[in-house]
């Protein structure tokens, strides 16, 4: 995995004009870097792309151009200071092969966001990781098909989540309590292996 510097990406609307504009700096400070490197990591905060992205996942986004796209691909775009990595619904034509537009929507989310420009999109997901687990899955390794069907699922769930408010605080609480779990057994993996040293030395 793409190992620069970590970035917080922030999904949650700010309450607080300062808040709001320290988001947009720090936004458009990413949306810079990945224009200059073509690839960042960035840290997933908020749950409109539950089940396919959790809070503090670390992601992969590479930069990419509005016609390498396809819909179902999960995209990170840039509008009014805020930062949106949610899933392409569809481009939009005025002449035919060149976009002049696009249409986003988190898997949990009610309904689509607004229309983006074309310059608003950033880049593409490439990559992600359960930060608690450690686990990742590389979405250039699968087919379009592949992909297609997990966004079908992803969106399935997810509209299961964005209505049935029981279904996602349960959700969330699971994966509190697995991403806990996981790091208790790596914390207590060294110390199980020291002990195992200090009998040998017996």
């Amino acid at each position: 995995m793409f190992a620069p510097a970590k970035q917080s990406l922030i999904l949650e609307n700010t309450a607080s004009a300062a808040r709001s504009s320290w988001s947009s700096e720090r936004s458009a400070l990413v949306a810079d870097a990945l224009r200059r490197s073509g690839r960042l990591r960035l840290q997933v905060h908020g749950e409109s792309m539950l089940p396919a992205l959790w809070p503090d996942d670390v992601v992969e986004i590479a930069s990419c151009s509005l016609e390498d796209v396809r819909p179902g691909e999960i995209v990170l775009a840039l509008r009014d200071g805020r930062l949106f990595l949610h899933r392409l619904v569809l481009h939009s034509f005025v002449t035919p092969g060149k976009p002049n537009g696009f249409v986003l929507r988190g898997d949990s989310m009610p309904a689509s966001d607004p229309q983006f420009p074309p310059e608003a999109l950033l880049g593409r997901l490439v990559s992600s990781a359960d930060k608690g687990r450690g686990a990742s899955t590389s979405t250039l390794r699968l087919g379009f098909g592949a992909k297609w069907f997990g966004a079908r699922w992803s969106r399935a769930v997810g509209i299961l989540l964005c209505h049935c408010g029981v279904a996602r605080r349960l959700a969330l609480r699971l994966h509190r309590r697995r991403k806990a779990s996981a790091r208790e057994l790596r914390n207590a993996e060294p110390a199980a292996d020291l002990t195992s040293a200090e009998w040998g030395d017996l």
